[in-house]
């Protein structure tokens, strides 16, 4: 994102005066000289100046010469307005005045002549913003200059509580974070959200900025303090190395980590190694392309550099409750929620590293369960694998000596977990490798055989699975068991 928060409307207001500025009102302009200047004419803007007209009268929509002149950049028709009279200060009906124009567009000697003819340095728009936030989020590190010598509040804070640094740290622009805090501007205290300087720079892949703040005093282990937990805020325990690695930016992390940054830290309940599992296979969507900012180290380079760092590849998740029939991840492994995902390529990299493939969660559900399906359910009744993958992953999984007959302690089998998805072909596999009916035709914690799940029988929906449905019932009829009557979903 280029804001600080997600769906900030700090520039907002500023869009709308630039758009309704260009609508035709059919009216007559109520300054000819604010029209000429719209219009670039410079030859009426030299014959009404001599003619001494209203130098500060405005059209419609409260636009000035003034602003226009500012907008196109037209740093000799700026002068020659300001000589002539023109307010500085004047604001549009959008509440906009020529400096804030000046600040967007960047240019410092506008930004210089304007504060030198009387503009305010402090002033603010509508939404909180100020002049130095503008200048801040363009990166013109000399206007940035000129606005504290005039006087600007580095630590000003608009609506949403952003400062300066706050908006140049989102965007990157790590010389404007140099000049603000040699003027002095609080690179510590946090949003409600708990986003500082430092965090907006990591989740929007800055390794410049990062750095100046780490040189500045920031520790790398920081966690994030939410005074005021939001979807869009950070969560408590929220490091920067897991922030980077949450928004896929591994080379930042890889920074992060010769820094002194904690490969085991686990204070949101869960390692960096864990997250690569849901980073790499997003439960919708894919992380391709990678985000903005991530440079050229892959996820996969990221997790072999990550354990030579000291990362544990058998580390546990944290307490996990689960919702409805998903998986609990309390003491999952990475390898395990890698599993879930189908992610073999993850899977045998973590192996090759020393993961220890029999680990289960705190349920008993063995990595092999977690391909099949069992969990799922609670993630929105899609997997972030396909049935292909979950097919790859198990065979595999059964070549390094997994139990295809394993129930969990909430008695799932791998065929309740592919019933869930419907992935029939994945039933008919399951069979094929010794998926016995005896064990899988057995009720789980909610009384539910996976032919009872074929039926409809599932937390939250009623769904059937009428492909899944017709292959259980011929594993039935092989097996010589007559299929029971549909029971009614309670």
């Amino acid at each position: 994102m280029s804001s600080p928060t997600a769906g900030s409307l700090c520039w907002l207001g500023l869009g709308i005066w630039l758009a309704a500025s260009l609508i035709a009102t059919g009216a007559e302009p109520a300054s000819p000289l604010a029209d000429a200047a719209e219009r670039q004419d410079e030859t009426e803007i030299a014959r009404l100046l001599a003619e001494q007209v209203d130098v500060n009268a405005t059209q419609a929509d409260g636009m000035t010469a003034l602003h226009w002149a500012v907008l196109h950049e037209d740093a000799d028709n700026v002068r020659r307005l300001l000589s002539a009279g023109a307010d500085p200060n004047a604001e549009n009906r959008y509440g906009i005045p020529p400096l804030a124009v000046a600040c967007t567009n960047g240019n410092p000697s506008i930004v210089e002549m304007l504060l030198a003819a009387g503009a305010r340095a402090d002033a603010t728009l509508r939404g909180g913003q100020t002049m130095l936030m503008t200048a801040a989020r363009t990166g013109r590190v000399e206007a940035v200059s000129s606005l504290i010598a005039r006087g600007a509040d580095v630590d000003g804070r608009d609506r949403r509580g952003q400062t300066a640094l706050m908006w140049a740290a989102a965007e990157g622009h790590a010389a404007v974070v140099d000049s603000l805090i040699r003027a002095g501007a609080d690179f510590r205290t946090p949003l409600e959200s708990g986003f500082t300087p430092m965090f907006f720079a990591v989740r929007n892949g800055h390794p410049a900025v990062v750095q100046r703040l780490l040189a500045a005093g920031i520790d790398v282990n920081q966690v994030a303090e939410v005074a005021r937990p939001s979807g869009k805020g950070l969560k408590a325990g929220t490091t920067p190395l897991l922030l980077a690695v949450e928004n896929g930016h591994f080379e930042l992390a890889y920074q992060l980590l010769q820094a002194g940054a904690d490969p085991r830290d686990a204070r949101r309940g869960f390692t960096v190694l864990h997250a690569i599992t849901w980073v790499r296979k997003p439960l919708r969507g894919d992380g391709d392309p990678p985000p903005q900012g991530s440079g050229g180290m892959s996820s996969l380079d990221f997790v072999r550099t990550l354990v030579s760092f000291g990362a544990d590849v058998n580390a546990r998740h944290g307490p996990h409750k689960a919702n409805n029939n998903a998986l609990n991840k309390t003491d999952a492994t990475p390898f395990l929620l890698a599993a879930e995902t189908g992610d073999l390529p993850l899977m045998q990299l973590l192996l090759e590293l020393g993961a220890d493939p029999r680990l289960t969660n705190a349920d008993h559900c063995t990595p092999l369960l977690a391909a099949a399906g069992v969990g799922v359910l609670g993630n929105g009744d899609q997997s972030a694998g396909s049935e292909e993958e979950a097919i790859e992953v198990i065979q595999w999984l059964l070549e390094l000596g997994a139990d295809i007959n394993a129930v969990d302690d909430l008695g799932n089998s791998a065929m309740h977990g592919a019933t869930y998805e419907n992935r029939y072909r994945l039933l008919e596999f399951l069979a094929q490798q010794g998926a016995r009916v005896a064990i899988w035709n057995r009720p789980n914690n909610r009384g539910w055989t996976p032919l009872d799940i074929a039926h409809g029988h599932r937390p939250g929906n009623f769904r059937l699975v009428p492909e899944a449905r017709d292959v259980l019932e011929r594993l039935l009829r092989e097996a010589g068991i007559e299929s029971p009557a549909p029971r009614p979903r309670t």
